[in-house]
């Protein structure tokens, strides 16, 4: 057992703690790391680049059952899911091995096993129930993460009712699945399946899916699953679940009636929760409110020299935002000037799911909300040459701005790589960019990036090409 001195000391390695810690390192601060399971978090080893993987695999399935669209002649594809599944993990697989080489290359200390608080400024490592180390260091970052959130009664079984985990790694392929939740990562397994093959039934508690997106995006959305051939019940809840041999029947009451739904496998995605236990929390002034600990802008929490960041912290649940958590928290500890707080109205979200979605800053309800008199411009891909010679012409990009200012409140996007589009509006958004601003931009052509532009100029009746 070894004791050992830090000047930070960063509790979880995924996207949060590992870049926290490589920044740390940067500005020439001794620092450690523990991480009880794999460098890169839920995210990089069972959450964002896994899913993305099989998310490609099952866009290329849809391609493939579309090769005469473009002039083709083949045979019926057909996939192997062990193969499907072994490459999603080697690509997690990689990339976590990358994440040691950077904390190698940064000279950042890795422990094997669980860290707490034990006192001040003292985190205790365990591993299996056995002692591994006692670490000191005056700053502390929590980046422990969150986890599944399990409903009473529905809870996950590994076999017929599946979390996000088993839902990565299926030994077969289900001919029929029920998704309870239809956030993010709902709706990225049922694209996927339904993709994949499968009959697919969507059940969403609230009145849409995709409840954070705007409304238009969420009814967009909505409309292209159903035609795809997703069953999609909004309003509806799940009241009971009844297990098979290998099958389940689900209770689903919406509006008032009850119906039976039997399908091969439940996919349970209703939400995370924040692993708080176990972190030695008790007698500290960290507070904790719903399973997430409450920090201030700076990612500081009720106890001097100890943080929180990333998932634990609360949402928006998104990797890119533990990141950049991660690396303003280091930065104001080392004195770096111009640390400036995070706006979370400038944090982008995509889900992958076909088509894609993506966002950023107010929709438009919630801007009309906050007072604003805003402008509206719409631009529907099916009048964008490159998603029609892409095959692509379903989505739309539609742009909200103060219509006093010209400011930027937000942008909503559904199609082919909007994900990948995005971040134009989050640098807009970022640099206070006005209407103007973007009006006198030159998009290249022929690019879907085009459909940005023009939903732009119809906020001012000045779009071109609808």
């Amino acid at each position: 057992m070894a004791d050992q001195a830090f000047d930070l000391i960063v509790l979880g390695g995924g996207p949060g703690g590992y870049v926290a810690a490589i920044r740390a390192a940067q500005l020439g601060m001794k620092t450690a790391v523990v991480e009880r399971e794999n460098l890169g978090g839920i995210c990089l080893n069972w959450g964002c680049i896994p899913t993305k993987a099989l998310l490609r695999t099952s866009e290329i399935n849809h391609l493939m059952h579309h090769l005469p669209d473009f002039g083709f002649e083949a045979v019926t594809p057909k996939f192997d899911i062990e193969k499907v599944v072994k490459r999603s993990r080697g690509v997690a697989k990689q990339l976590s091995s990358g994440v040691a080489h950077l904390l190698r290359k940064n000279k950042v200390t890795v422990f094997d096993g669980s860290g707490k608080l034990a006192g001040k400024q003292t985190v205790a490592v365990t591993k299996d129930g056995k002692d591994v180390a006692t670490l000191k260091a005056p700053h502390i970052i929590l980046a422990t993460g969150a986890r599944a959130r399990q409903l009473p009664g529905i809870e996950a079984d590994g076999k017929l009712i599946w979390s996000y985990r088993e839902a990565m790694v299926p030994t077969m392929m289900p001919k029929s699945l029920l998704v309870i939740g239809s956030g993010a990562i709902g709706i990225e397994f049922a694209s996927f399946y339904l993709n994949m093959g499968a009959a697919v039934t969507v059940v969403e508690v609230l009145p849409r899916i995709l409840a954070v997106e705007d409304e238009e995006i969420s009814a967009f959305a909505h409309k292209a699953f159903e035609k795809q051939g997703m069953k999609i019940m909004t309003g509806a809840t799940v009241k009971s679940v009844k297990k098979g041999a290998d099958n389940v029947t689900v209770t689903v009451e919406a509006g008032g009636k009850s119906q039976e739904i039997t399908v091969d496998r439940v996919i349970s995605a209703v939400g995370i929760v924040g692993n708080v236990e176990g972190l030695g929390l008790e007698g500290t002034g960290v507070k904790v409110d719903r399973t997430h600990v409450l920090i201030d802008e700076y990612c500081r929490t009720g106890e001097p020299g100890v943080y929180a960041i990333g998932d634990i912290a609360g949402p928006p649940w998104l990797a890119h935002k533990a990141s950049h958590e991660g690396v303003l928290c280091v930065e104001k500890i080392a004195g770096v000037k111009d640390v400036h707080p995070m706006d979370v109205r400038n944090i982008p979200g995509c889900t992958y799911c076909r088509p894609q979605v993506a966002s950023v800053g107010l929709t438009e309800a919630k801007a009309k909300e906050a007072g604003y008199e805003v402008k509206v411009g719409r631009f529907p891909f099916i009048g964008n040459g490159k998603a029609i010679a892409m095959g692509e012409p379903e989505g739309l990009v539609k742009t909200v701005f103060d219509a006093k200012t010209g400011e930027l409140l937000g942008a909503h996007m559904i199609g082919a790589e909007v994900t990948e589009m995005i971040q134009g509006y989050v640098i807009a958004r970022t640099l206070e960019t006005t209407e103007t601003d973007l009006m006198h931009t030159v998009f290249p052509h022929p690019t879907v990036s085009e459909t940005m532009h023009e939903a732009v100029l119809s906020a001012y009746g000045r779009a071109i090409h609808f």
